[in-house]
């Protein structure tokens, strides 16, 4: 086994450490989610805060690693005799991206539970955590099933497999962390709420720093065990410091003080639920404890706060994490006990008002300030902001050896709204979602088949009706029915999956009227949020002047996508065929590398197309490419006024598809709740 690298040597990312060494404290406290860009040390230290976790004691031969003080009495291995234990290292088991349901929860051996009546079980990486820690690496890109499976279990310390009637319950009480950036997904909302802490990290831009991480890493890869032994005497004084302050938490007192300062920030910043406050309560117990103090202090609520509530106070996937700490510090002056109340026999640990109220950052740690709700385009490369005039069909001015000669700043979007539900037809077999009708996991049971590898949905009746003919020259002579690995029969699901939309916005000069692009920008922003909540990968392509560009190849951030859009610039010609062109080429690469997953084209356009020879017929023949591919699309028509050409309809047609007007996208519009996309080869 490789010596894996000491915790104390990691340089700086302070919160980082905080957040899990407080977790190695109080277990109770839920778990930790590090948020943050790719080499920041988020996997390194993980595994090495497991070197620094005390040792557990098991019953000799569990699987599931049960206390012998108090052992599970729904252990599947038990019941246990009384013996002595016998003590190993905690475990830290890594949950792969690909993991199946039947490796994170365990598997029951399904012929022999008919057969037999026997409950043969197989544990999974959840029983293996158990009393350890489970890291989830890229937790954003674990199928949301797994999540739920997951976070269930870390919520209630058990696991439970239920298959057909058959059930099998194990303690599942394990430290989570999960690590994820940013860049390629959000995590649910619902799902950040079951971490406890969560924690921003990034890269130092100290010089000094960065030299020193470069020197320690080239030195631990050099000779690990020597670097390990280097840093022997400090990972033990933090062994130590560990298990100190663990024994003193029970004994650490939170005073009504606190309490209300705890409950006063949670409702300040209009967190949901309850589980935010006792996140808090305990987080703040935990470093009181890690300090080694037995009272919890303002200071204490303040960090908690820092650590408790940045994940939890987004209200969409576009807001941006983190707090307001001026309105922190202002919500716990205010909660804080006055001096004139008496108090009785409750101590109030930090009484004057001005004890939280320095800039000394409470402690240190936290996540750094943002701007709440920061939105705001950033400044055009040029152009005035008057924009061209609304009745400018193609912005005036525009010369075409100089395509950014009428390019106008980015205008903020329109307020988004709830949009129809856009579909691929037929039946597809990608990633799972909320999107298109699909053959997953989970769904309404529409049929059986025989198993392909093992199997994890039992269909019992098409079993049953496998087995029946075969009962009497197998020799059946009691009433259990004879069952053969060749009689199980897999039962298919029909569900939904998630599809890449990939966006073709128009930002040419016809666009630019500063009312419309906003109207569009709100459209997109729309279907963006849609996306997400439909488990999407999203893409977007642009285009005006001369070319079309690839503003942000297909991800599944879609807040990516967001602060690309707000950031678009307008002006210049049409070039509509090479943003059809430009699309067909992203969706011919997605394609060779995620097969399954069906795209979905929505074009953002009035229709219009200029520039070049035969600039309307070209556009035509791109069209019919999508269509000749079997890609559908959507045209979403941005046409307006009392005059209206109908182009865009015009380009669904050649597409295969169909054309909605902004209007007709909202779902509370008149012309109806759902708008089918037509694939190709289906029109008329």
């Amino acid at each position: 086994m490789s010596t894996p690298y000491p915790f104390t040597a990691i340089v700086g990312q302070d919160d980082l450490r905080l957040g899990l060494l407080l977790n190695a404290v109080s277990p109770a406290v839920g778990g930790v989610l590090v948020r943050g860009e790719k080499g920041t040390a988020k996997s390194t230290a993980v595994r090495a805060l497991a070197a620094l976790m005390p040792e557990v004691s098991v019953v000799p031969g569990c699987r599931f690693s049960c206390d012998p003080g108090s052992p599970d009495p729904a252990c599947p291995d038990g019941p246990h005799a009384e013996a002595a234990g016998v003590s190993r290292a905690a475990r830290t088991v890594e949950l792969p991206v690909g993991a199946s349901e039947d490796r994170l929860v365990g598997a029951l051996d399904i012929e022999r539970a008919l057969s037999e009546g026997v409950k043969a079980f197989e544990p999974g990486l959840l029983a293996d955590a158990h009393r350890g820690i489970l890291y989830v690496d890229e937790v954003n890109l674990l199928h949301d099933h797994l999540v739920d499976l997951l976070l269930d279990a870390a919520a209630m310390g058990a696991s439970y497999v239920e298959r057909e009637g058959v059930s099998v319950r194990h303690a599942a009480r394990f430290l989570l962390v999960g690590t994820m950036n940013p860049e390629e997904g959000e995590l649910r909302p619902q799902l950040l709420d079951r971490f406890g802490l969560t924690v921003e990290v990034a890269a130092s831009r100290d010089t000094d720093e960065r030299v020193e991480v470069v020197r320690r890493r080239l030195a631990y890869d050099d000779d690990p065990e020597g670097f390990a032994a280097r840093w022997a005497g400090e990972e033990s004084a933090l062994r130590e410091r560990i298990a100190a302050a663990r024994a003193l938490l029970p004994r650490v007192v939170l005073g009504d003080g606190v309490l209300r300062q705890t409950a006063a920030t949670c409702a300040a910043f209009e967190v949901d639920g309850m589980r935010a406050d006792i996140v808090m309560a305990r987080t703040a117990t935990a470093l009181a404890a890690w300090a080694g103090r037995e009272e919890v202090t303002a200071d204490d609520v303040r960090q908690a706060a820092l650590l408790a509530l940045p994940h939890r106070r987004r209200r969409n996937p576009f807001d941006a994490p983190g707090l307001d700490e001026d309105k922190l510090d202002q919500t716990l002056d205010e909660a804080a006990p006055q001096e004139s109340d008496d108090g009785g026999d409750q101590p109030d640990p930090d009484p004057d008002p001005d004890g939280g109220g320095d800039d000394d950052g409470g402690g240190g740690g936290g996540v750094p300030p943002q701007a709440d709700g920061d939105r705001t385009p950033p400044q055009g490369e040029g152009g005035s902001d008057s924009g061209t005039p609304p009745g400018a069909p193609e912005g005036g001015p525009d010369a075409p050896g100089r395509s950014t000669g009428a390019e106008q700043q980015p205008v903020a979007s329109a307020e988004p709204f709830r949009t129809k539900m856009l579909s691929v037809p037929g039946l597809g077999e990608g990633a799972a979602g909320r999107r298109s009708r699909a053959r997953t996991e989970h769904g309404r049971t529409t049929g059986a088949r025989r198993p392909q590898g093992s199997l994890t949905k039992l269909h019992l009746a098409a079993t049953v009706q496998a087995a029946a003919p075969h009962q009497r020259a197998r020799g059946r002579s009691g009433r259990g029915l004879v069952v053969r690995r060749d009689d199980l029969r897999q039962a298919t699901r029909e569900g939904r999956e998630g599809n890449l939309v990939l966006f073709v916005v128009d930002a040419s000069g016809s666009m630019a009227a500063r009312q419309r692009m906003s109207a569009v920008k709100g459209a997109v922003l729309s279907l963006l949020l849609d996306a997400y909540q439909r488990r999407d990968k999203v893409g977007l392509v642009t285009f005006r002047g001369k070319e079309a560009e690839v503003a942000l190849p297909p991800t599944s951030s879609v807040d990516a996508a967001a602060s690309r859009l707000e950031s678009l610039p307008t002006g210049g010609r049409t070039p509509l065929a090479a943003g059809l062109l430009k699309a067909h080429h992203v969706l011919r690469v997605e394609r060779l590398r995620d097969p399954s997953r069906r795209p979905l084209l929505v074009v953002v356009t009035d229709g219009r197309a200029t520039g070049g020879p035969e600039p309307v017929a070209l556009a035509g023949r791109a069209g019919r490419l999508h269509r000749s591919e079997g890609t559908a699309s959507v045209v979403v028509d941005c046409e307006s006024g009392y005059v209206r050409l109908g182009l865009a309809g015009e380009l669904a047609r050649e597409l295969g598809g169909t054309a909605v007007t902004l209007d007709e996208l909202r779902a509370d519009s008149i012309a109806g709740l759902v708008k089918d996309v037509t694939a190709a080869g289906r029109a008329a």
